[in-house]
């Protein structure tokens, strides 16, 4: 099992000193919000890739991958019926495909709800479908670049299409591509009915990912979470990838964060 960290919650942080800070923390890798370097990635040179992936390198963390894909640029809308929308989304979502890729990236978390919930008025199957479809779109360029498309499960509160662990596995059992696999995010599995232990044992062979934060949106460590049923699932499992600490409540400090969230995993890791 490895360690990342997100990078978002280090506002204005630039990216070559999260690499080092996570670095000299212990972290095993960053996994970024491309929000949080460009409003679009599109704007982001191949040079500049080159020097994010050497800084990365240089700091001795890998780049683990992308994750809030279509948090900017502004009008993406990957459900959307206006064909205009909804073309130029998928073909940012291929963008995105390459940019993972150049960085030397393996995962694309495929979250960012906003972007996805099902309006009034929209047929929910129309919606699924066009969501599958251009998942599908960038599998070839996924699979030239080694990039794996991870379907995330968001709740309730945050969006009405994919909102459980199980329509997230249907997704990928409809897909049925060795680059589509799915993820668990432990803040939003905590208000399924199905215990997270259960949601990580029930994604078999295609849990890719894990977003390790609290049910209060902090980091682990900062609230009730059972993260040791958690991490005891994970390692019975035999998990040998990515948890990843993200959170959306950034009290108190991008460094308090980091540093007693991977303090307070590791703990639990020696301790299984």
């Amino acid at each position: 099992m490895k360690f990342a960290t997100c990078n978002e919650y280090f506002e204005n942080w630039a990216i070559e000193d999260v690499f080092n800070y996570a670095a000299d923390l212990g972290y095993d890798g960053v996994e970024i919000a491309p929000f949080a370097l460009a409003p679009s990635v599109e704007d982001i040179s191949a040079a500049r890739r080159d020097q994010i992936r050497a800084a990365a390198e240089k700091a001795g963390v890998e780049i683990v991958g992308l994750h809030w894909l279509l948090a900017s640029p502004e009008g993406l809308y990957i459900t959307h019926p206006d064909p205009e929308i909804y073309q130029r989304t998928c073909a940012y979502f291929k963008a995105l495909v390459q940019f993972c890729g150049d960085l030397g990236g393996e995962v694309m978390i495929i979250g960012s709800p906003m972007q996805r919930n099902v309006q009034e008025g929209w047929d929910y199957q129309e919606c699924w479908e066009r969501m599958r479809a251009a998942f599908e779109g960038g599998l070839q360029l996924a699979e030239q670049y080694g990039v794996y498309l991870c379907m995330e499960s968001l709740s309730k509160e945050q969006t009405n299409i994919v909102s459980t662990c199980a329509e997230a596995r249907e997704m990928v059992a409809q897909i049925n591509h060795s680059n589509f696999q799915t993820m668990v995010d432990v803040c939003s599995g905590s208000s399924e009915e199905v215990p997270v232990t259960q949601l990580l044992r029930d994604s078999g062979e295609h849990l890719y990912h894990v977003h390790v934060n609290d049910a209060n949106k902090r980091g682990p460590g900062f609230g009730q979470t059972d993260f040791v049923s958690v991490m005891r699932t994970l390692n019975e499992l035999n998990y040998q990838r990515y948890v990843s600490v993200e959170v959306f409540d950034f009290a108190p400090d991008p460094r308090s964060i980091a540093a007693g969230s991977l303090h307070y995993l590791k703990g639990i890791a020696a301790a299984l």
